[in-house]
């Protein structure tokens, strides 16, 4: 049997090379996993700090980066660690949770700050809307459940959902009507009307699929706005979208409708 003649220049493939290739296709054929959500967890208590760096790390999408005992260790395990998701104690010696989320939020460069969920024991205690409006992603009350513990982290790794949001609104509204600051409507001037009528409603703490039946479209239309809301007005999500529509008065306290 003769074989086929080689056509000239054509080098024969060595065995290496075969195998790389193979080994190529092969990797292309799988699909990557996604990176573990980097967590870092900061509590001065250390049986809850390390009772929430354990309960994270059972989570095979979780990975805990580090933990710290007071503000400014948290901010300095931040800058080392880079985390996503940072679990934050209002009440800590040193400097206090508030102060750390500012320090953090105030990072220049080109990674994004970490989401800052506050851990707190009271569902209305001024020190969490303080933290909210220093860049805070949301809060959850120290007696969760583990599971709510896992989803909470999971929604604000992902950047989407406000966390608790029937409680955070009342929240923010009720420190809005203690410590009422003058309304300032002209932050939102750069806001169509259909834009402007998003942020009221996500103000009342309405999910996507509460936007889209409100509004009559699409959850896909639903994102879109929000992420125009959100990039024209400097927010990084949605519990900073809820505070500014209370601080400029688009939504009154206790009002129960837009300004």
């Amino acid at each position: 049997m003769t074989t086929p003649e080689a056509t000239p220049g054509d080098a024969p493939e060595s065995a290496s090379e075969a195998v790389a290739k193979t080994n190529a296709a092969t990797a292309a054929d799988v699909p990557t996993q996604p990176r573990p959500v980097r967590i870092v967890v900061a509590d001065d208590h250390e049986v809850v700090r390390a009772g929430y760096a354990g309960l994270l790390a059972t989570q095979p999408d979780f990975t805990v980066v580090g933990t710290a005992r007071d503000g400014a260790e948290a901010v300095r395990v931040c800058r080392e660690q880079r985390p996503d998701v940072v679990l934050m104690d209002v009440r800590m010696p040193v400097s206090d949770g508030i102060q750390a989320t500012a320090e953090l939020m105030g990072d220049a460069g080109p990674a994004q700050p970490p989401r800052v969920l506050i851990l707190t024991t009271f569902d209305l205690d001024e020190h969490v809307y303080d933290a909210l409006i220093a860049g805070a992603s949301g809060f959850l009350l120290k007696d969760v459940t583990a599971e709510r513990l896992f989803d909470a982290v999971r929604v604000v790794a992902a950047g989407e959902a406000l966390l608790a949001p029937g409680v955070t609104r009342r929240l923010i509204a009720e420190f809005a009507r203690l410590k009422p600051r003058a309304p300032r409507r002209d932050a939102l001037a750069v806001l169509t009307p259909r834009e402007s009528e998003v942020l009221r409603l996500l103000a009342e703490g309405l999910s996507n699929p509460e936007l889209a039946g409100r509004l009559h479209v699409g959850e896909e239309t639903v994102k879109t706005h929000v992420s125009r809301v959100l990039s024209k007005l400097g927010l990084r999500d949605r519990t900073q979208a809820v505070v500014m529509a209370y601080e400029t008065g688009l939504v009154v306290p206790g009002a129960g409708s837009s300004a």
